[in-house]
């Protein structure tokens, strides 16, 4: 077992079979975007099983133009969850949103469906949900919610490739969904991230908005901007990566589950601990595993002396000042974050490791 138990680790392809390729692209006289970046786009649509993926600069870009294309400006009101890296909610004020926090579930932290019901007003245009650590959000609800008040459903699905609700990737229920290839994601192309939409004509625009406002397939001296663009293209060194990583991936989650599952079994029966749960139709990734306990600081304290990583990760986004006009009483969220502490559980687990994680937890803190 190695000396310590990292709680996030960049997994990258084995440099025998990336480094060539990258080379070869490198020095190929075409690094900016091109066809690697169309190539991961449909490798990666093919992966997830959803259709009209966008492949931009980072996962936020992703949120950025989801939305836009939802139509968010000018102070109408996105229904979102504070517990979730902080670009999740900055997007929305980006686009020029009013966030409104809804409460989480208190059994996982995601996003509540009932509390969003509640929130729901004239302003109300979308819903942002977060699979929160790779556990799917229930997006059944959300998404009939969504349907029954004309909004728009926006998935930030960072956290959970490959994890599925009703047999479906997580994004499918969404008009947008996004994924983050940062760097300690379970799939990583150092940066970037990509936006699947609903609609294909939503797909075309998006691929406009992220350059700059101009159609790369029409002649460069007759291109005419008809909207405001940005410089949220990928280019073909990180797709060039991803396509690479594309072919470990199914093996990195699969570790990831297989230690997230043992986890649910042996952790299940521990004085003074509590697991996540979810809808019996949500199948979850573990990006990282969460635990609840009364005393948060003691455990993560215990761990880290055994040389074991855990953290909350993040913090509490209604908690910063930027969102101070946007306050609200969550009493599910005030619960579930004084009690979650998360542990490693991702590939660089080995059978031993976990089981060091285990036992260190059973000995009491």
């Amino acid at each position: 077992m190695s000396e310590s138990i990292p709680l996030f680790k960049v997994f990258l392809a084995p440099p025998e079979r990336l480094m060539p390729t990258l080379q070869q692209m490198l020095y190929g006289g075409q690094i900016s975007i091109g066809p690697p970046v169309g190539e991961f786009e449909q490798a990666f649509s093919d992966l997830v099983e959803i259709p009209n993926p966008v492949a931009v600069s980072s996962g936020t870009a992703a949120l950025h133009l989801s939305l836009i294309l939802a139509g968010i400006e000018d102070g109408e009101e996105v229904i979102t969850t504070p517990l979730t890296a902080e670009p999740t909610n900055v997007a929305i004020r980006q686009a020029g949103g009013r966030v409104v926090w809804g409460d989480v579930d208190p059994r996982n932290g995601n996003l509540d469906p009932a509390s969003v019901a509640e929130r729901i007003g004239p302003r109300t245009r979308a819903i942002m949900v977060v699979h929160y650590g790779g556990i799917p959000a229930d997006t059944v609800a959300l998404r009939r919610l969504a349907d029954e008040n004309g909004l728009k459903l926006i998935e930030d699905s960072a956290h959970a490739i490959g994890a599925r609700v009703e047999g479906k990737h997580v994004g499918a229920l969404a008009d947008y969904a996004m994924y983050s290839f940062q760097a300690i994601k379970h799939l990583t192309t150092v940066d970037g991230g990509m936006l699947c939409c609903r609609a294909p004509e939503e797909s075309r625009r998006a691929k406009v908005i992220r350059w700059f406002g101009m159609d790369r397939d029409a002649a460069r001296t007759e291109v005419d901007i008809r909207e405001l663009g940005f410089k949220y293209n990928m280019n073909n060194v990180t797709a060039t990566i991803g396509l690479v990583q594309l072919e470990y991936i199914r093996g990195v989650i699969e570790r990831h589950v297989a230690n997230g599952r043992y986890f649910d079994e042996t952790l299940s029966e521990i004085a003074g601990l509590d697991l996540c749960e979810w809808q019996p139709e949500a199948e979850p990734s573990y990006w990282f595993y969460t635990v609840l306990t009364d005393r948060r600081d003691d455990l993560a304290r215990k761990l880290g002396e055994a040389g074991i990583g855990a953290s909350t990760v993040h913090r509490r986004n209604d908690h910063h000042s930027f969102f101070a006009s946007s306050a609200a009483e969550l009493p599910a969220l005030d619960s579930f974050y004084a009690r979650m502490l998360h542990i490693p559980c991702g590939w660089w687990v080995g059978d031993e490791e976990r089981d060091h994680i285990v036992q260190t937890i059973r000995s009491g803190w």
